[in-house]
């Protein structure tokens, strides 16, 4: 099946690296005020969902969910049970981390939700690639040559990192003591992270 991209109205600058991301048969959802970014990115909505309250309501044939204004989920929070609902497995969610913290940290959460209902997501955005890991090893190319593992759940255990400036074998992060911020990949090598216990949120910057 194919993937389910989210845009979102977050600012995005760098239109061609976050466009290089796309699959000819990615499912696109556009959320509410995303919608701005259609010509930049040069896609058109599969799917428009949104309160419209940051954006006019566009006059199209194309299948658009209408959400209320009052309600518990954000427009970006909705579309991904959308996704889920129809079918999807693989998530890519952009133009969702920005000048509203508050909207980033939710969205940030949603890669969270994503995993732990089975499902594959990324959340990119101009200057970084983010994606929440668990017990299987995850490589990372030297083309990323900072990255940072965040623990925003319970606790981690069992870190092993390899072929990184900072390692570490069988460690533990906690939420209270995040110590894993910007590692270097070693030069011409992949770096690898594995987790035995919990899950980290991986953040690797361009």
């Amino acid at each position: 099946m194919s993937r389910c991209v989210i845009v979102g109205g977050a600012d995005i600058n760098d239109y061609k690296t976050i466009a290089a991301y796309f699959r000819r048969d990615d499912f696109f959802i556009f959320c509410d005020c995303g919608l701005r970014h259609c010509e930049n990115l040069g896609i058109l909505p599969d799917l428009i969902i949104g309160d419209f309250d940051s954006y006019q309501k566009p006059d199209t044939d194309i299948e658009t969910i209408i959400l209320p204004v009052e309600k518990d989920d954000t427009d970006t929070s909705y579309a991904v049970k959308e996704g889920i609902k129809r079918g999807f497995d693989d998530f890519l969610i952009v133009g969702a981390v920005g000048a509203r913290v508050d909207h980033s940290l939710v969205n940030i959460y949603l890669l969270l939700t994503l995993y732990n209902t089975g499902k594959n997501a990324v959340l990119i955005d101009d200057y970084s690639e983010m994606s929440i890991i668990g017990r299987n090893k995850v490589f990372i190319e030297d083309s990323f040559p900072y990255f940072s593992l965040v623990n925003i759940s319970g606790i981690a255990r069992g870190i092993t990192i390899e072929n990184a400036k900072y390692l570490l074998n069988d460690a533990e992060i906690s939420c209270n003591y995040q110590y894993g911020v910007s590692n270097e990949v070693m030069p011409g090598k992949k770096a690898s992270v594995c987790v035995k216990e919990g899950n980290l949120l991986l953040i690797k910057d361009r």
